[in-house]
């Protein structure tokens, strides 16, 4: 399944975006602060990450109940669900 490059652009600036806040992690990690400051960085990434990730697939979800031709199993997308929990 190939994803609309359309739909996907909102999602790319979400991962940008978490690439920025990942290079203020190590960034911090490297200074030396506060442990609770870093956590607290940390999860916003994580949490942008598996929103991404929940989108893709949600968009992907969404191709393949409106393309008549999809040739995407049902269990593949579950299992790509799955991962992300």
């Amino acid at each position: 399944m190939e994803l609309n490059t359309d739909d996907m652009k909102p999602i790319i600036n979400r991962l940008k975006r978490a690439q920025g806040q990942m290079g203020a992690v190590i960034r911090m990690l490297e200074e030396g602060r506060e442990c609770q400051d870093v956590i607290t960085q940390l999860s916003a990434v994580s949490k942008a990450v598996d929103r991404a990730g929940f989108a893709i697939i949600a968009s992907g979800l969404q191709q393949c109940l409106t393309d008549e031709n999809s040739d995407v199993d049902p269990k593949d997308l579950e299992k790509m669900f799955m991962s992300l929990a």
